[in-house]
């Protein structure tokens, strides 16, 4: 019996949503013509750290070679800063990696992952992507509902997806909340822990995730360099967990996964303190006054412990998005990710952001829906 392509592809596949990405900024300004800023990613608009940078450049002159498969180097220091064994340790392509490798090596179908409503999108698409049946819990006051994910643990549950703080709402929980979480959980149940936004976060009971990994085997915490240390475009992160996980998620990763450069980078960055205090700083100062000039026009913003802020608009929302972007503005519109009225603004330079306010200020004063807008979602639908 012949079987056709589609029909040998499983269901599960079939049935991901497609992550569609935008058009570069520089495309966007060349049909609008406009100068456009983006606030949708959430990247450090201070750059990379001027040591990494350098160490970059350097880097490059080795291009011919393959990498460090290990990323052996990194690691050490890595576990050196953390107080953790290098095979601990697995440095990947960002968070994201990390994300879809664990649930590749512990789901299959009839097995299920739980993350909440209104997470990061790649937890629910690794989920389903491994075949596993998606549970989701609701959120509460825009954050994680801790002890509902708990409640929704089955004898079938293999993974748990959080992130602290949260994207998008930039909500975050503290010390106790997760240490009450973990005791609920089973052990036989990966916690997966985003912490890609840790560093902005203001808030100061945040949890010890490494004094937890000594208590609880099954906890992997992710951190990545596309934030602060503003390495997006280098596409670096790490995970620190059970090395048997680590080992099993080695498998599956591809060879010479991290360039050379991007190790390069990720080494100097470590060791650029100044870069990293001065975009918290900036971060800080910037993230207030968007919140307070929002709520200046209206708008109520959630606090956040993040580098965007997440707020809520109602209907609109889609609508705000577009007629942003004809001022030139990119912002993210949030309907992909289950909050259609919803939008997220990263915080970018002071210039940037008063640009934002500006624009955001024209639009609001326009009745809704008035004037020829270009679908916001045509060139911001971008990583996050």
């Amino acid at each position: 019996m012949t079987h056709t392509l589609e029909e040998l592809i499983p269901d599960y596949i079939q049935g991901l949503p497609a992550y569609v990405a935008g058009k570069p900024v520089e495309e966007v300004e060349q049909e609008l013509k406009i100068h456009a800023v983006k606030l949708a990613s959430n990247e450090n608009p201070l750059g990379p750290s001027p040591k990494a940078m350098e160490a970059a450049r350097r880097a490059l002159g080795d291009a011919n070679w393959y990498p460090d498969g290990g990323s052996k180097r990194l690691r050490e220091v890595l576990g050196l800063r953390f107080g953790v064994k290098a095979e601990e340790i697995f440095v990947g392509l960002g968070s994201s990696e990390i994300i879809d490798l664990a649930s590749r090596v512990l789901l299959k179908p009839g097995s299920e992952g739980i993350t909440s409503e209104g997470s990061f999108a790649l937890f629910s698409i690794a989920i389903r992507a491994s075949g596993g049946k998606l549970i989701l819990t609701p959120l509460k006051n825009f954050g994680f509902d801790l002890e509902a994910i708990a409640r929704a643990v089955t004898p079938q549950t293999r993974i748990v997806y959080i992130a602290n703080p949260n994207n998008p709402t930039g909500t975050a929980f503290g010390a106790a909340e997760l240490g009450a979480f973990m005791k609920k959980v089973p052990g036989d149940v990966l916690i997966v822990l985003d912490e890609a936004y840790r560093e902005y976060a203001d808030r100061g009971d945040l949890p010890k995730a490494m004094e937890l990994f000594r208590e609880y085997n099954n906890l992997l915490t992710l951190r990545t360099f596309s934030k602060v240390y503003g390495l997006a475009g280098l596409r670096i992160g790490y995970g620190i967990g059970h090395p048997t996980l680590v080992a099993e998620m080695n498998k599956l990763r591809t060879p010479f996964n991290v360039t050379s450069v991007g190790q390069a980078a990720a080494l100097a960055a470590l060791d650029d303190a100044e870069h990293v205090e001065r975009s918290v700083e900036i971060n800080r100062a910037e993230r207030k006054r968007l919140y307070e000039e929002l709520r200046k026009l209206g708008l109520a913003p959630v606090a956040s412990e993040t580098n965007f802020l997440f707020v809520p608009i109602g209907p609109r929302a889609k609508t705000l998005c577009d007629e942003l972007l004809q001022e030139g503005v990119i912002i993210r519109p949030l309907g992909w990710m289950g909050l259609p009225e919803a939008i997220r603004i990263s915080v970018g330079s002071p210039a940037e952001n008063t640009k934002l306010i500006g624009a955001l200020a024209h639009a609001l004063a326009r009745p809704a829906g008035s004037g020829k807008t270009v679908p916001a979602d045509e060139f911001s639908n971008r990583p996050v």
